[in-house]
């Protein structure tokens, strides 16, 4: 063998022959020798002395049944007490036992049977997730557009129910509602919520016109999505919650935005002049009902007063007709009298006596009848007329 002693001896190994002659074990001690030898320790002596330790850390001795019930208790004492873990107020405590889900526990202090038994997960389930859908933030390494986002046309395109194509981004911010469903009941969560996500806009797109969805209408989209969203969710117990869908960007594609962009100002414009026009009427047409309903408590007023006037004509008719059958010479009299006192009243008189002049024995008057009228003096007011 080419580790032989070349020089003859007595067939040493590859170390050689110990010293002093004698056998050729490896470890270069003789045979049945107790001590170690000069090149390692003895394997033999470190059990021994070992084993004598612990016979002293244990009373009665390794050998007897209370030191083996003490060590068995210790161990388990040691196995039990590391069932114990804490659940942050942040997570849930999922228990599994052998691999299957058992129970979920509350924040605080729990214990479970220990391993291998039952092993214990603690997922977080307050932090709010987020999902972006259509679009794509630009990482940092982008040096051209840091910060800028990368449509994601396979995604953010949709058909609205005018046929129209329309292009949406949207954000979708979730948490865990049950850490028990959403570890064991959904393979990849983050890829469930969004293809349900993409789905559920899709539908309620499909549902809307391209107009209202563009201006009006976004605030009901977020909010049917997020319902319908969740509903499936529920529905596939994935122990997820949607707290908010929120769209980003709601555009008619890029190849058409600018015709769009017309429509949309010519939309704006016919609004406006409508708004101009209803203002308008409401103005006009309350004013005009007014005049209208003032013409008409004018016209009731005129028709009363002259209904009441001719009432009291005819009454005082009738009574003058009555006093007239009684006595008619002086009822005749007298409305002589109260006719010429109305017809005399309102007019200018001259009175002239027959016992002046030349005694006016043949012989016609001639009075200045205008200048014996009193002269109105400038800045006085004329006087009525006798």
């Amino acid at each position: 063998m080419p580790w032989n002693n070349q020089g003859g001896g007595g067939g040493g190994g590859p170390w050689g022959p110990p010293p002093g002659g004698g056998g050729n074990n490896p470890w270069g001690r003789p045979p049945g020798g107790g001590g170690a030898g000069p090149q390692g320790p003895d394997l033999e002596e470190l059990l021994r002395k070992g084993q004598d330790r612990f016979k002293k850390m244990v009373p009665g001795g390794v050998g007897g049944g209370k030191g083996i019930a003490i060590a068995v208790a210790v161990v388990a004492l040691l196995w039990g007490a590391s069932g114990f873990y804490r659940v942050q107020p942040d997570e849930q405590g999922v228990v599994l036992r052998f691999g299957e889900w058992v129970r979920t526990e509350q924040p605080g202090l729990r214990w479970h049977v220990p391993a291998p038994i039952e092993t214990a997960l603690t997922p977080k389930v307050t932090r709010v997730n987020r999902i972006d859908i259509g679009y794509r933030s630009a990482g940092a390494g982008d040096v051209r557009r840091v910060g800028a986002e990368r449509d994601v046309a396979d995604e953010s395109l949709m058909l609205t129910g005018d046929e129209n194509i329309i292009d949406i981004d949207f954000t979708v911010f979730w948490l865990i509602k049950d850490a028990g469903n959403y570890l064991f009941n959904i393979r990849d969560p983050e890829a469930t919520v969004k293809k349900a996500a993409e789905s559920a806009m899709r539908e309620v797109i499909g549902r809307t016109d391209i107009q209202p969805a563009l201006t009006e209408a976004r605030q009901e989209i977020e909010t049917s999505t997020r319902e319908l969203l969740q509903a499936m969710l529920d529905e596939y117990q994935a122990g997820i919650e949607v707290t908010q869908v929120q769209l980003q960007k709601v555009d008619p594609p890029g190849p058409v935005v600018d015709a769009f962009n017309d429509v949309q100002r010519a939309r704006q414009d016919r609004e406006r002049l409508r708004n101009e026009a209803e203002a308008y009427r409401n103005d006009i047409i309350p004013r005009a009902r007014g005049e209208a309903e003032r013409l008409i408590q004018e016209a009731s007023a005129y028709r009363e007063q002259v209904v009441s006037l001719a009432q009291g004509d005819a009454q005082r008719f009738m009574a003058v007709l009555e006093a007239y059958n009684l006595s008619p010479e002086v009822t005749a009299r007298r409305l002589y009298l109260e006719t010429m006192q109305q017809v005399m009243s309102g007019a200018n008189k001259i009175i002239i006596d027959e016992q002046s002049g030349n005694g006016g024995q043949g012989v016609l008057p001639y009075l200045p009848l205008n200048e014996l009228l009193p002269r109105q003096q400038p800045g006085q007011q004329q006087p009525p007329r006798q």
